[in-house]
C-alpha cells in the first residue's frame, strides 16, 4: 500500500509518517522546500515536494510524480498552520491549500481510496458554554471564533462537496506529546516555577496523546466509511490544573507560583502581542486566536462514535502522556 502524508515534517506528521512505516507501507513524506527533516530520517521514505499555495505547480508536481509512480492508496493529509501573523494565511494555508490539492488530485486522476483530513475541535468554538458542560457533538452548529478554527470548518465544508472523493474527517481536541511545542512551553514555565492561568469560571478540557490520534488516523484509513467525521480525544475531562499539576510531579517541582489573571486581562496582552507580532515579522503565541482558546471554558467532545464505528480505544490518558512527553523532553535535552 502506498501512502502520502502531507505535513510530515511536522509534530503529529511525522508520527503518522512513523507508523505507516512499521505496518510496511510504501511511505511518501509530502514537504516543502524548507521543511525539516529532523524526524524524517528513516532510509525507506520517499518525498515528494509539494506547494499547496501555487496550484499550477502542485498540479505538474504531481502528474510528474504519477507519471512514474502511480497514485497513492491512502492520502493523510496533516499540512496545515496554527499559528500566522495575519488573520487571511490561516485560510491561504488551510483552507485555499486543501482546495487546490484536492482540485490537484482530481485533475490528475489521483483520488485515493481514502483521504483522511486533520481538522480540528476548534471548528466549532463555544457552543456550550452554560453550565453544568455537556459534551460537544457533531449534531451542533459550528460556531468558530477563531481564524483556525474558521479555516479548517471551510477546508471540510469544500471536501464535502465531493461525494465521489472518499474522505473522513477528524477533529482532534488538544494535541501533545514528544516534538510538540506549544504545551512544551507550559513545562518550561513550571521548570521556573511559574504557572499562568485565566479565568475565574471552571474550565474543563480534552486532550490527546499523539499516538491516540495517529491510532484514529489508520482506523479511518482501514475501517471509515467516506463522508464521516470524528471528534478524538482519550475520553477523559480534566480540569484546567491537572495538566500543569502532573508536570510538576514529573519535574518534580515542589512549590509553583500560580498566576490567575482574568479574561481582560488576556485580551490586552494578546492585543498587543499580536500587534509587536505584526510589526516585528515574528509569529507569537499571544494572539488573537490564543484569547479565544483559553477564555472558552467547555472543550469536553463527544468520541463514543469514532470507539463504536471504528473500534478505536484510547491508550493513553493524560498521567501517561504527560509522563512519555517530559521524558522526551529531558532526553533532547529541552528540559
Amino acid at each position: 500500500m502506498k501512502i502520502l502524508i502531507t505535513g510530515a515534517s511536522g509534530f503529529i506528521g511525522s508520527f503518522i509518517v512513523e507508523h505507516a512505516l512499521s505496518e510496511g507501507m510504501e511511505v511518501w513524506a509530502g514537504i516543502r522546500s524548507t521543511s525539516s527533516h529532523r524526524y524524517l530520517n528513516d532510509d525507506h521514505i520517499h518525498f515528494i515536494e509539494l506547494d499547496f499555495d501555487n496550484p499550477e505547480k502542485l498540479n505538474k508536481q504531481l502528474l510528474s510524480h504519477f507519471s512514474i509512480n502511480g497514485k497513492w492508496d491512502y492520502i493523510v493529509h496533516a499540512a496545515g498552520a496554527t499559528k500566522c501573523l495575519h488573520r487571511k494565511e490561516f485560510f491561504q494555508t488551510n483552507t485555499m491549500g486543501t482546495k487546490s490539492f484536492m482540485k490537484a488530485l482530481i485533475a490528475c486522476d489521483m483520488t485515493p481510496k481514502m483521504f483522511v483530513y486533520i481538522s480540528s475541535l476548534s471548528i466549532f468554538g463555544p457552543v456550550r458554554e452554560q453550565q453544568p458542560y455537556t459534551d460537544i457533538m457533531d449534531t451542533d452548529t459550528p460556531m468558530p471564533d477563531t481564524a483556525y478554527g474558521e479555516s479548517k470548518l471551510k477546508s471540510e465544508e469544500f471536501l464535502d462537496m465531493f461525494e465521489n472523493f472518499p474522505h473522513i474527517i477528524l477533529r482532534p481536541t488538544g494535541v501533545y506529546g514528544p516534538r510538540e511545542k506549544d504545551y512544551f512551553m507550559m513545562a518550561k514555565s513550571i521548570k521556573g516555577h511559574t504557572d499562568f492561568a485565566v479565568g475565574y469560571k471552571p474550565q474543563e478540557l480534552t486532550f490527546v496523546y499523539v499516538l491516540d490520534l495517529v491510532q484514529a488516523v489508520f482506523l479511518a484509513l482501514k475501517r471509515g466509511k467516506s463522508g464521516k467525521k470524528y471528534f478524538v480525544s482519550d475520553g477523559n475531562v480534566y480540569s484546567s490544573r491537572t495538566f500543569s499539576d502532573l508536570i510538576c510531579k514529573e519535574l518534580n517541582i515542589k512549590w509553583v507560583l500560580r498566576i490567575k489573571a482574568p479574561i481582560w486581562m488576556l485580551r490586552i496582552v494578546t492585543f498587543f502581542g499580536e500587534y509587536i507580532g505584526k510589526i516585528s515579522g515574528k509569529v507569537t503565541a499571544l494572539n488573537n486566536d490564543k484569547y479565544y482558546i483559553m477564555k472558552q471554558r467547555n472543550w469536553r467532545c463527544d468520541i463514543s462514535p469514532i470507539m463504536r464505528e471504528l473500534g478505536y480505544k484510547p491508550e493513553y490518558d493524560l498521567e501517561k502522556g504527560v509522563k512519555l512527553s517530559i521524558e522526551w523532553y529531558k532526553k533532547e535535552g529541552w528540559l
